[in-house]
């Protein structure tokens, strides 16, 4: 049995909810001009993602911190299974369905927070010393970082692979690590690069790489440029948004929001949109900076690293600045599983900072968390 104290309010994120909700409204409206099915089952998600963040805000997180280990492996175990049981579509193995519901569910997504608690768990188990993690305790991270990556890209999909990679990885560079590991990685990438290139990666992978280096860019960024080009300052009317109204735009509620955000209201929407983003970003980096536990500190920099990956790739391939891969808009593109994740790692966030003084639940007259 537990009570709620009103006083942990104090210590709640606001400004992080602030920043998140005009991106859901503006999300929802440009999508509902294009295919307003899609909005109303955007706001669906939405809904969803709400209760669930309701519902893990309340769990007693650092009490069931124990589960993190499970809740990893089970990950890994899902990954497994797409392996010997996966749906595939267009090429790609990377959903298992459920029976008797006829839907599937797409398991690399759930390993994003997965692996971001794991970290957690296991930094604030065995923080870094001075000058960084050394071989050994580096090694050791390392291996629950590149499990996922592995399995990921083998299905394949390396977008989200990479994602994966440049999370775990850029959590370890804010804790710290022994400089000389980090030249080694370093000068090792640059060696193997080309070998991954000629025999690693598949045709179609090759395919984006060489569509993105040659003169000319695809289809899809060609007509993503056009819309962001014809935005001018303050963008066009609904109805003069040819692009997007006409279909020249593809995948415009997803990959290529952007270039319809751009198209609609302009230099001006697009600046306001990337300050936002910024904002939060720094926002939660100073949350990461000030605060010494490494629960929280782990948590908050990797949902910033995340959304700036996610916005940075997005951004730049709609602009021809990059490879053209399936990476959302953080929060904004159309999808459940991406917002889901997203408000699940908030929500994680916002527990561990909200409760960090004061004390939630009361077993026997003894109250006691975090």
């Amino acid at each position: 049995m537990w009570r709620f104290d009103k006083s942990i309010l104090a210590q709640f994120d606001f400004f992080s909810i602030i920043l998140i909700l005009p991106l859901v409204i503006g999300s929802n409206w440009l999508i509902g001009e294009v295919v307003p099915a899609l909005a109303e089952k955007q706001m669906a998600y939405v809904t969803i993602a709400t209760f669930t963040y309701i519902g893990i805000f309340l769990l007693p997180i650092r009490r069931m911190s124990w589960m993190i280990p499970l809740i990893y492996w089970a990950n890994i175990g899902l990954l497994l299974a797409v392996e010997f049981f996966g749906h595939a579509r267009l090429g790609a193995q990377r959903w298992i369905s459920i029976p008797f519901i006829n839907a599937t569910i797409q398991p690399s997504e759930f390993v994003k927070p997965a692996l971001i608690l794991m970290l957690a768990y296991l930094i604030s188990k065995n923080p870094p010393p001075k000058e960084g993690y050394r071989v050994k305790d580096f090694f050791k991270i390392s291996l629950y970082i590149l499990l996922p990556f592995i399995l990921i890209a083998k299905e394949p999909d390396l977008g989200t692979a990479m994602v994966l990679l440049l999370i775990g990885y850029g959590i370890l560079f804010y804790i710290g690590v022994y400089w000389k590991i980090w030249l080694v990685i370093f000068s090792t990438v640059l060696l193997v690069s080309p070998l991954v290139y000629k025999f690693a990666l598949h045709d179609y992978q090759r395919t984006r790489i060489t569509d993105f280096l040659s003169e000319k860019p695809s289809y899809h960024v060609q007509q993503s440029i056009i819309a962001i080009g014809s935005g001018g300052w303050m963008g066009k009317s609904k109805e003069d948004a040819t692009q997007t109204q006409m279909r020249f735009l593809p995948i415009a509620t997803s990959d290529f929001i952007f270039a319809f955000v751009v198209e609609r209201t302009g230099f001006l929407g697009a600046l306001a949109l990337i300050l936002t983003y910024v904002i939060l970003i720094l926002h939660l980096f100073s949350l990461s900076y000030i605060n010494k536990d490494y629960f929280i500190k782990v948590v908050t920099i990797a949902i910033s690293f995340m959304i700036f990956i996610y916005m940075g790739v997005n951004i730049s391939m709609t602009i021809g600045y990059a490879p053209v891969v399936g990476v959302p808009l953080p929060m904004f593109s159309y999808g459940g599983s991406s917002f889901i994740n997203f408000m699940i790692l908030f929500a994680i966030m916002q527990n561990l900072l909200t409760f960090r003084y004061k004390d939630l639940y009361d077993v026997r007259g003894t109250k006691s968390f975090v």
